[in-house]
């Protein structure tokens, strides 16, 4: 039920996009009979193109009406067939290729030559034109209800990829506080693991951020969720760093406790607490209020690793409170400031030789 109600839209979107498709193409001026071009096309278009930036879908548009109008050139001249499927797809293929297509066009292409040749008789009469205008009225019904009419929410599509993102992070830097305050190396190589298996969702969470923002800057519906949206995206660049510098962090953490340096007791707490104030981004980002908890906390977290090093015994652990401190500041700019305001809100850094004990 969940999976069905986080795919709702979308199932709405291609029903209707079918339904208005096939309608378009059975009344005048068009008036075909079958057109059964249309809604396929539409789906097409739809399900390729949802959530996706403009030009993939604009990609996926061109595939199916460059594989319809070739299949149908080809069917018209040499009729079907086995021998005759192979190379209208190929032709089509090639066709696409030409016109400067990137793979999702050429294989869309080929994917609707193939419906042409396997759906469609050769009409006796020559060159039918029919199944290229209705593909073409499918397309233009797909673009237009996932672009204008019913485009899916930014600010959900962003959040999706985001939120978990978050979680992670918040849920590592958890387990590095427990590997640190049990002194457990095994806890801590699985931490770094994690850590380590989040670059897919970065690019992910780019990927989609790109497409939420292109939907809130061209669906006039939309438009009231560029401002939630904004949020999020401020978020995309720290977020990343973020990621990076965790997998740094774990790293030191094993290497502190491969060489038995002594691991102060704030400094696991200044990991929970970052922790905390990137569970309380999230919930910010979520009800598009001012993540005022989330800098307190992530400032905290940098006190109190500032405060450990005072008591630290070595070079990893040294490298670990500056990833807190690192990460801080991560947590800072996500919430909208800048490196500069970041930066006078963080604890000073003491000055001189650190003692050790």
């Amino acid at each position: 039920m969940r999976r069905v109600r986080l795919t709702a839209l979308p199932i709405v979107q291609s029903a209707l996009g079918a339904a208005v498709a096939w309608w378009l193409a059975t009344i005048p001026p068009i008036d075909h009979p079958q057109p059964f071009f249309a809604p396929i096309s539409a789906l097409i278009v739809l399900g390729g193109g949802l959530g996706q930036r403009l030009p993939r879908v604009l990609e996926l548009v061109g595939g199916v009406a460059v594989g319809v109008l070739v299949g149908d050139l080809l069917v018209s001249w040499i009729g079907g067939g086995v021998a005759q499927l192979a190379l209208v797809v190929a032709l089509a293929m090639v066709a696409a290729l030409l016109i400067d297509g990137g793979p999702l066009i050429v294989t869309q292409a080929g994917a609707s030559a193939v419906l042409v040749v396997a759906l469609a008789p050769a009409d006796p009469t020559g060159l039918n034109l029919d199944r290229f205008i209705d593909a073409l009225v499918g397309c233009g019904v797909g673009l237009a209800i996932s672009v204008l009419l019913l485009p899916l929410n930014p600010v959900s599509a962003a959040r999706r990829q985001i939120d978990p993102l978050l979680t992670t992070v918040a849920e590592v830097l958890e387990s590095a506080a427990q590997a640190l305050a049990g002194r457990d190396r095994a806890a801590a190589a699985q931490a770094l693991e994690r850590a380590r298996e989040t670059q897919a969702d970065v690019d992910a969470m780019h990927s989609a951020l790109e497409g939420a923002n292109e939907v809130a800057r061209i669906a006039p519906v939309r438009w009231h969720k560029r401002g939630h949206l904004a949020a999020y995206l401020d978020v995309a660049t720290p977020l990343d760093y973020m990621t990076r510098n965790v997998r740094v962090l774990c790293r030191h953490v094993i290497s502190l406790l491969q060489r038995d340096e002594p691991v102060p007791r704030v400094l696991p707490q200044s990991l929970r607490a970052l922790a905390g104030a990137v569970r309380l981004l999230r919930i910010d980002l979520e009800r598009g209020d001012e993540p005022r908890e989330a800098r307190v906390s992530a400032i905290e977290a940098a006190r109190m690793a500032t405060e450990a090093l005072e008591h630290t015994g070595g070079f990893a652990g040294q490298v670990v409170i500056a990833q807190v401190r690192s990460l801080a500041m991560d947590v800072l700019l996500s919430t909208g400031l800048t490196r500069d305001e970041a930066q006078e809100l963080l604890p000073i850094l003491p000055e001189g030789p650190v003692s050790y004990g």
